[in-house]
């Protein structure tokens, strides 16, 4: 048999500690760029809808979408990796959620719905595609890896809730140019990006097969359901908390500035023990002990913003802050401490962030809607907290030192 063409040649791959600084670069690179489009909206949320009239149910839609997109895209990661290869899978999306961060502020409410649902699919595909790369370049290092992209993931939800009402305020009172600026970062992710597509690192060039017969037979694992249950419950406290957070303390009388300052507070508290959790729990016999802590905090901070939220408001921003910045990379170990290959990791990575993210995607629009039926926000917020109940329970299924393939105890 002839060898293949010079075009369709294997990529050379790189070894050794430069390849994986560039490699581990690439992927905190990435990850910060994963959650701004979602992060940048809570704080000038209020401007966008008094500039394009939109209605209430159109807000909790448009903060709502890029959560269901997650659910409903994560699946066509991975044959999507299969087909063209998992480094230009994650270039394809980062351009993608480039180009969707543009149209969102390109014209009125059908530009700002489409550019949402192009930029929550990019990272609809990139959440799913992370862990399996982590899993497979840097099997030995899971636990650090995780630490260091989730921890990009809250800097960027972090910088983005915190910058974009000051860069809306120095840009004329211009809610399209504080939104359209967060296209630099991921142009910035592209290009670092760039090495991937024809250098690789170690062993495994093939994307993970991924099935939809391979999934369906997580469906029969009680420990690929306590993964899922978990990811999604933290999932939709997150996604709550990232969208409605500056509106409920605005409703409280502060101001939006102090709002999304509270918001910066609650998606970066939990940032540095973001970092190290993942590698101790990795580490651990278990990881029930550290679901059970984290989880209990952020249920602290939520039941004070519940209670008293003009109290201690900076308190129960860090409490959720540190209680969702730890169980959330927390969640992404767990995906790959259950599995036991690459492969696996890919399916149960489908799974917990397909059917997590379609459970996290009720959140903003449920809560949402309390709001608006009731005119407070102590229902939306009762209901929450007791969320954290199940959440509790399903992470210390998860936590168990077991994998979802082999036989049940």
């Amino acid at each position: 048999m002839a060898t293949d063409s010079p075009a369709r040649a294997r990529p050379p791959r790189l070894n050794g500690r430069a390849a994986a600084l560039v490699l581990g670069t690439g992927i905190v690179l990435v990850a910060f760029n994963l959650r701004p489009a979602i992060a940048s909206v809570g704080p000038v949320l209020g401007e966008v809808r008094d500039g394009l009239g939109l209605s209430g149910t159109a807000v909790s839609a448009l903060v709502t979408l890029p959560v269901v997109c997650f659910g409903a895209l994560a699946p066509l990661a991975p044959p999507l990796a299969r087909r063209i290869g998992l480094e230009r899978t994650v270039a394809a999306m980062l351009v993608v959620l480039g180009a969707g961060l543009l149209v969102r502020v390109s014209g009125g409410p059908p530009a700002l719905f489409a550019g949402t649902v192009l930029a929550g699919g990019a990272i609809a595909i990139s959440n799913v595609l992370l862990p399996a790369l982590v899993k497979r370049e840097f099997p030995a290092r899971v636990g650090f890896l995780t630490g260091m992209y989730t921890t990009a993931l809250g800097v960027g939800a972090t910088i983005a809730a915190g910058i974009t009402f000051p860069l809306f305020e120095a840009f004329g009172d211009s809610w399209r140019i504080a939104l359209g600026l967060w296209c630099i970062p991921a142009l910035v992710a592209i290009v670092a990006w760039l090495p991937q597509l024809r250098l690789r690192l170690g062993p495994g060039d093939a994307a993970p097969a991924v099935t939809a017969g391979a999934i369906r037979a997580l469906l029969r694992s009680r420990l690929a359901w306590q993964v899922t249950l978990f990811s999604g419950l933290q999932s939709l406290g997150f996604y709550v908390v990232l969208s409605w957070l500056p509106s409920i303390f605005r409703d409280e009388g502060f101001s939006p500035q102090t709002a999304g300052a509270l918001l910066a507070v609650a998606t970066l508290a939990g940032t540095p023990l973001g970092l190290v959790i993942p590698g101790f729990a990795a580490r651990a016999r278990d990881q029930r002990l550290a679901v059970a802590l984290f989880t209990v905090i952020g249920a602290a901070g939520l039941t004070g913003l519940l209670v008293a939220p003009s109290a201690a408001p900076w308190v129960w921003a860090a409490l959720i802050g540190i209680g969702q910045g730890t169980t959330f990379p927390l969640a992404l170990t767990l995906v790959a401490l259950r599995s036991g290959s690459t492969a696996e990791t890919a399916r149960l990575s489908a799974l917990a962030q397909g059917a997590g993210y379609l459970l996290a995607a009720s959140g903003p629009l449920v809560l949402g809607a309390l709001r608006d039926h009731t005119g407070s926000w102590t229902l939306s917020l009762t209901l929450l907290v007791a969320l954290q109940l199940p959440q509790l329970v399903a992470g210390l299924g998860a936590g168990r030192n077991l994998l979802v393939s082999a036989p049940p105890r």
